[in-house]
C-alpha cells in the first residue's frame, strides 16, 4: 500500500533522509522503516549480487504489498543492465512511492524509464511513479543535467553519485585525503544542486560512506543543508538522526526567518529593510519563506 504524501512531485514531501537497504536482505526492511528516515530505498542494483536479483525483486514486492509504515522507493537496475524491465514488472503492481534510476542521463533516461513503466506487466493504470534520477554517474550525464527541467513533473528529486563517475573516467578517487571532493566531483555536485532546483525537484546529496564517522557526517550534512540541498542519501540507520537534524531548521533559524517575513509583511512597499542589525531584501525574504515552509 502506497505511503501517504507523494501525490505531487515535490509537493509537501519531506525528504531529509533516504536510507538504502539491500533488496535481498528483507529482514532489514522493518528496521530501516523505523529508523526515522523519511524514505527507505529498497535497492535492486549495486548491493545485490546477480544471482540474488530475483530474490530481491520478490522481497521488494512482498514489502510493497503490505501496509508499509514509511515512504518506500525502489532503486532499479540501470538501462545498460537489461534488467530494468524485470525490476519494474515485479514492483510496479504494488505502487512504490518512487523509482530511483541509477546512471540516468537527463530527460532521455527519465522518459525511457516511463515508457518501460507504461509497458510493465500488471502495472496499474495511470501515471508511473515519480522518479529520483542519480544524475551524474556517467560522463555523458553531466552534459544532460539541464534537460531535467523538461521532465520536471515526473521527478520527486535529483541526486548524484561520487563513485561510478570517477570509475568511468579512470580517476583514482573522487576525494582528497581529508574527505573533501576533488574539483571535478565538486563540480558534479554543484551542477546537480542547480539542476534539481531548476527542475523544481528536491536536491538530494549523495551518501557519506564512512558510516562510523559521526563527526564527519555531521559536518558533511551541515554543509549540504547550507548549500541548498533538501536532504541526502544514507547507507546505515545510524546516519539517519544526524542527517535529519542537519536538514531540520533550528529554532534560531526559524525565529530569524519569521522576523524577516514579519518585517516585510509590516512594510509591504519596502524593498530593503533592517532586521537584527542587517540589511535584508527580496532574496532574503524568499529564503526566509522557504525555510518556514520546511519548518
Amino acid at each position: 500500500m502506497r505511503a501517504d504524501g507523494l501525490a505531487e512531485a515535490g509537493g509537501g514531501v519531506k525528504l531529509r533522509s533516504l536510507l538504502f537497504v539491500p533488496g535481498d536482505r528483507p529482514e532489514r526492511f522493518a528496521k530501516a522503516a523505523v529508523s526515522g528516515a523519511d524514505a527507505i530505498i529498497i535497492d535492486l542494483e549495486d548491493s545485490v549480487a546477480p544471482e540474488n536479483k530475483a530474490k530481491a525483486r520478490d522481497a521488494a514486492a512482498e514489502w510493497l504489498s503490505g501496509d508499509r509504515p514509511v515512504c518506500t522507493f525502489v532503486r532499479v537496475n540501470p538501462e545498460d543492465s537489461q534488467l530494468t524491465q524485470d525490476d519494474l514488472n515485479a514492483v510496479l503492481p504494488y505502487l512504490p512511492d518512487a523509482i530511483v534510476l541509477p546512471k540516468a542521463e537527463g530527460a532521455r533516461s527519465v522518459n525511457w524509464l516511463r515508457s518501460l513503466a507504461a509497458g510493465a506487466a500488471d502495472a496499474p493504470a495511470g501515471d508511473a511513479p515519480l522518479i529520483l534520477p542519480i544524475a551524474t554517474e556517467t560522463p555523458a550525464a553531466i552534459f544532460e543535467l539541464g534537460s531535467l527541467r523538461d521532465v520536471s513533473g515526473h521527478l520527486i528529486g535529483v541526486s548524484w553519485g561520487a563513485e561510478d563517475l570517477p570509475a568511468a573516467v579512470g580517476a583514482a578517487t573522487s576525494r582528497e585525503a581529508d574527505g573533501r571532493y576533488t574539483p571535478p566531483y565538486e563540480l558534479a555536485r554543484s551542477l546537480t544542486l542547480f539542476a534539481a532546483h531548476a527542475a523544481g525537484a528536491a536536491a538530494i546529496d549523495t551518501v557519506f560512506p564512512a558510516f562510523k564517522d559521526e563527526a564527519g557526517l555531521t559536518a558533511y550534512a551541515a554543509r549540504a543543508a547550507r548549500d541548498g540541498f533538501a536532504g541526502m542519501l544514507a547507507i546505515h540507520p545510524a546516519q539517519v538522526a544526524i542527517i535529519n537534524a542537519a536538514f531540520t531548521p533550528t529554532d534560531a533559524q526559524i525565529t530569524h526567518a519569521r522576523a524577516v517575513a514579519d518585517a516585510f509583511a509590516a512594510n509591504p512597499g519596502s524593498g530593503v529593510l533592517q532586521v537584527g542589525g542587517k540589511m535584508v531584501d527580496a532574496p532574503h525574504l524568499k529564503a526566509a519563506l522557504a525555510l518556514l515552509a520546511r519548518a
